[in-house]
């Protein structure tokens, strides 16, 4: 090798240090960005408690796990009509009495979002999933509890609306935004329902 070749090759000390400390930031950075990647999670806000948008949140949710995903549904203000499984007016404010009343008490008594008309709409929409042999809501709520995903009852609507845990079904975890957006900045997908 002549003299002009081995110099090409010979490295400044001085350089060979900057290199390296460029190669420790650029790894620095790169295990940041990793920590903030996305995992295999689907994140879905009820907020709907209409029959046709809450169907369309548990086919997500059964879908989502169905494939592998980490599974939360947070369900705040009318979304937590579907965990309720009776009204319980005792301890409630004179409002808290009147929006149970005039709130569903269960899956079972959510309406559609379109041609309701004081609930045959929904009597239809059920009807016609029965005969075409699609799972009803209930059946799809208990499959989603089979696969693991997680149901979150917002305390803050749960508290305004009165709603004791008595009035929703068991097995529910409770939690606020932080609970949601926790699952959420982890997310692939996150939903608003």
């Amino acid at each position: 090798m002549d003299a002009s070749a081995e110099a090409r090759l010979a490295i400044d000390p001085s350089r060979l240090q900057a290199l390296e400390e460029k190669l420790r930031d650029m790894e620095k950075r790169l295990a940041h960005v990793e920590e903030q990647a996305p995992e295999d999670r689907v994140a879905l806000v009820v907020f709907s408690g209409d029959l046709d948008r809450v169907l369309g949140a548990f086919m997500i949710a059964t879908g989502a796990a169905a494939m592998g995903q980490q599974v939360s549904m947070f369900f705040t203000f009318w979304g937590l009509s579907v965990l309720k499984k009776g009204t319980d007016l005792a301890g409630k404010t004179l409002f808290q009495k009147m929006m149970a009343l005039m709130s569903p008490g269960s899956s079972k008594g959510l309406s559609v979002s379109k041609m309701n008309y004081f609930g045959v709409g929904a009597k239809m929409l059920r009807s016609m999933m029965k005969e075409r042999k699609v799972a009803s809501l209930e059946d799809m709520i208990a499959l989603a509890r089979e696969m693991g995903v997680r149901m979150i009852a917002c305390e803050m609507s749960r508290d305004v609306m009165g709603i004791n845990e008595s009035e929703l079904v068991a097995g529910l975890e409770y939690g606020g935004v932080a609970a949601f957006l926790a699952d959420s900045l982890k997310s692939r997908t996150s939903l608003f329902i």
